[in-house]
């Protein structure tokens, strides 16, 4: 049978003489037709095994000749023979000692010896073929393997990358004991290609790594690490999945995995978080093997722990499966070398590192469980500085963090560090954590700790650092969590925490943020089973009021306490009557001329909004007439009194409004109203005269109260005194100001009684009606219709005195149907006296 193969392969030789003759000279066209019959006779044909051995050892160096050839087709057929030859021997690995010194002449030189890339990829998918075909053959040939590699991966043409790193994964796995010696050689042109443009690219690199490393040399894990953390942000699925399946792998296989544990759980967990179901599955899945394999290896360390199935003291968080006493372990014991990481990186320049590192946090507290209490420290320095990342994502899952923090830490531990954090320097993160902390908390755990939590909240230092809404929505935030985790518990603290929502409430223009506020008020007194808000400001009203009073002579238009006053004083209701006793003082100290003129100017104001609403403010208990003459006398007249400038113009028209407010509430009595005439009603003059129009107007309409009130008992050279002013508005700028004077003058008539002099009087009375006159013809018929009904009522005062002055000037009046009903009234009034 030998004898038979041997001599059909001379025959295949001798046949083949002639077209090898013509590989070594002659046109391109005749080598080409040489390799093309070589091929035929040698590769197409069906020859038996041994017969093709023995031809292959023939054709063996002239067909490698060939791949030098200038001629791109002819060293194409070369390369397809040699392949087809190859898969066809019984004992490939003979070639060996000639192809791969050829190969690297074409495909390892520093200079691209073949410029053809899909050459170039023959030759690598012959290359494939012999690793596959010959396997640990090979192992002898390691630099030759090592050198085409480092070139063929790094080589311009995607498809040569792709089938390099095949041809590089396989060979690792068939000589693993001689490969470790050369692997750290193609970490270099692996970690080049890693961020190649092609996503196959960058898979084919990613598994290429795992096995080079796998089988080679392990501390070759340092230098790719980064590299596959980078490749954890890629866009393309496919990319991070191949990532978790070698990080996967090498928490298995890899036989110093213990030494790079703390590297690759990190990559491993973080891929727990992935934007793709099948990615986090498949995370999952290895991160519970490892964990399994990791136990099971360390048994009799774990044995105490097996055997007691120990349980967690506090609710775990709902919806999570605990992980395996395994994967918690790992976690447990490498913590500490995982965090400073962590922390590094959640404050990364890139926002995608900041968000990953930020979930990984998330996975490994999960893990750590109460085992994180030892790392306090830097896990709130860490969440400090993330939850004031521009990134939502980044405080969310910083939220979450803490709110694990809050789950496995006794607060004896964690709230000590947070409230001295605040308490030094509060800032909104402190208040994020403490909040989160605090949610993730439980009411039995909390409830030892609500006085301090609740005294620093309240502190000066911590409620009124900042008026930025993100700073008091978080603080009230706080004040939010702490009724819900606590309820009924919050009545230990309640005072304190009223203190907290009054100052955002004082200390925000946001309205939205002002109405939570006001809701949360409501829910604080509804965990102490009170019917509103007006019940919690009834057990603390006093308390309140004393709290923002001891610096009540330090205010001005800047203090945090006068506009805390102003929101007790306007959110108590008719609390506010029952503690007059304590507000008035403060109300009468802060209004003084002396004090700054813009915190008078907010105070009246809010002073005038609870005058116009008395009843239910101020006079709820039927107890403000007592107060009533120090509020005159003491805060109103002596802001009354005229100084220069716009803020103390402004202060009086907002005097002048609460004197309305008052008199329209009708609380002040005759008797009150002319014992604070003499005082009161010179200054309301005054005020006539004033530039603010709303000052005017106001004025009038306060001296129309101030005469509705004393009627005829107001003495009648007062009376005289009077009416002149109130002309002089008559000819105000502004109608509405003329048309409130005249009405004014309308009750100063009535207010004339038996005891008015009509003949002492005359001339008073006949220049008054002169004045009034006047108006009767002005061009505007409503202002015509005011000035004849005042007259109307004054008529009765000396009926033939004014029928006399319109006589003389009814000629004069552009349309005198006004005078005529006048007349015609003053005759009636006449007839019917006779």
């Amino acid at each position: 049978m030998a004898e038979a193969e041997v001599e059909q392969a001379a025959e295949v030789c001798q046949a083949l003489g002639r077209h090898l003759n013509c590989l070594g000279g002659g046109s391109k066209s005749s080598r080409r037709r040489a390799l093309e019959c070589i091929r035929a006779e040698a590769a197409e044909r069906p020859l038996p095994s041994g017969v093709r051995q023995r031809v292959l050892a023939a054709l063996l160096r002239p067909l490698l000749g060939a791949l030098s050839d200038p001629a791109e087709r002819c060293r194409e057929l070369s390369v397809c023979t040699l392949a087809e030859l190859l898969r066809s021997v019984p004992r490939p690995h003979d070639a060996l000692p000639y192809l791969l010194p050829a190969v690297v002449q074409r495909l390892g030189l520093p200079e691209l010896a073949e410029p053809a890339e899909e050459l170039r990829l023959a030759l690598v998918e012959l290359l494939v073929l012999v690793v596959e075909l010959c396997g640990a053959r090979l192992a002898s040939y390691l630099d030759d393997m090592v050198r085409i590699l480092q070139r063929t991966i790094v080589d311009p043409f995607p498809e040569v990358k792709k089938k390099s790193c095949e041809c590089a994964a396989k060979y690792a796995k068939c000589t693993p004991e001689t490969f470790h010696m050369q692997s750290e050689s193609l970490i270099k042109p692996l970690m080049q290609t890693i961020s190649h443009q092609h996503s196959k690219v960058r898979v084919a690199v990613i598994r290429t790594t795992g096995a080079v490393i796998q089988y080679g040399n392990g501390k070759s894990v340092d230098d790719v690490l980064s590299h596959l953390a980078q490749r954890l942000f890629d866009d393309a699925p496919l990319v991070r999945q191949a990532v978790t399946e070698v990080v996967g792998s090498w928490l298995l296989d890899l036989r110093d995995r213990y030494s790079f544990f703390h590297k690759l759980i990190p990559l491993l967990l973080s891929s727990c978080s992935d934007e793709i179901a099948q990615i986090r599955e498949l995370a999952s899945d290895y991160w519970r093997k490892v964990g399994l394999q990791w136990q099971q290896e360390n048994e009799e360390d774990l044995k105490d722990k097996l055997d007691w199935s120990a349980e967690l003291s506090v609710n775990y968080p709902a919806g999570v499966e605990r992980p395996g006493l395994g994967c918690r372990e790992l976690v447990f014991r490498n913590l500490f070398k995982i965090l400073p990481a962590v922390s590094r990186d959640i404050t990364d320049w890139v926002p995608a590192t900041r968000v990953k590192a930020s979930q990984l946090l998330i996975v490994l507290l999960f893990h750590a469980e109460d085992h994180i209490t030892q790392h306090m420290q830097l896990l709130l320095s860490t969440l400090y500085r993330s939850c004031s990342d521009e990134e939502k994502a980044v405080v969310q899952n910083s939220v979450k963090a803490a709110e694990l923090i809050g789950t496995f830490v006794e607060p004896e531990a964690s709230l000590k560090l947070i409230v001295t954090a605040l308490e030094k320097s509060a800032c909104t993160a402190h208040l994020i954590v403490l909040a989160a902390v605090i949610r993730g908390s439980s009411a039995e755990a909390l409830h030892p700790h609500l006085i301090r939590i609740g005294a620093t909240l309240a502190l000066p230092d911590t409620c009124q650092v900042s008026a930025k809404v993100e700073y008091l929505e978080q603080l009230l935030l706080c004040v939010q969590i702490l009724i819900t985790v606590c309820g009924k518990q919050c009545s230990e603290i309640n005072l304190p925490l009223l203190k907290v929502l009054v100052t955002v409430v004082s200390m925000t223009s946001d309205q939205e943020l002002k109405n939570k506020a006001e809701k949360t008020v409501a829910s604080l007194a509804a965990a102490e089973d009170l019917d509103d808000s007006l019940g919690l400001y009834r057990l603390h009203i006093r308390q309140l009021i004393e709290w923002v009073a001891s610096s009540q002579h330090e205010w001005t238009k800047y203090s945090v306490q006068h506009q805390q006053f102003e929101t007790i004083i306007t959110q108590s209701g008719s609390v506010l009557g029952e503690s007059l006793e304590v507000v008035f003082p403060v109300l009468k100290n802060s209004l003084q001329p002396s004090r700054d003129p813009e915190m008078r100017l907010k105070l009246f104001s809010v002073l005038s909004k609870l005058l116009l609403n008395a009843n239910e403010t101020l006079n709820s208990q039927g107890q403000f007439s007592s107060y009533l003459e120090t509020l005159v006398r003491d805060i109103l007249v002596p802001n009354l009194l005229w100084h220069a400038g716009r803020t103390t113009a402004a202060i009086r028209t907002t005097a002048v409004s609460c004197l309305w407010a008052l008199l329209h509430s009708k609380m002040i009595t005759l008797e009150q109203a002319l014992g604070l005439y003499e005082d009161l009603m010179p200054k309301v003059i005054a005020a006539l005269d004033e530039d603010s129009k709303m000052t005017r107007l106001l004025a009038c309409r306060a001296i129309s109260a101030i005469l509705k009130v004393c009627g005829n008992r107001v003495d009648p050279d007062k009376l005289n005194k009077l009416y002149p002013e109130l002309l002089k508005r008559l000819d105000d700028s502004l109608d509405e100001v003329r048309i409130v004077a005249a009405k004014a003058l309308s009750v100063w008539f009535q207010c004339v009684g038996n005891d008015y002099d009509r003949s002492l009087f005359k001339s008073h009375i006949e220049f008054l009606y002169r004045g009034l006159l006047i108006h009767l013809d002005d061009p505007e018929s409503e202002i015509q219709k005011v000035f004849l009904d005042v007259l109307k009522v004054g008529s009765f005062l000396s009926p033939a005195l004014l029928t006399q002055e319109i006589e003389a000037v009814k000629h004069k009046h552009r349309s005198p149907y006004y005078c005529e009903q006048l007349l015609q009234h003053v005759q009636e009034l006449s007839g019917d006296a006779s």
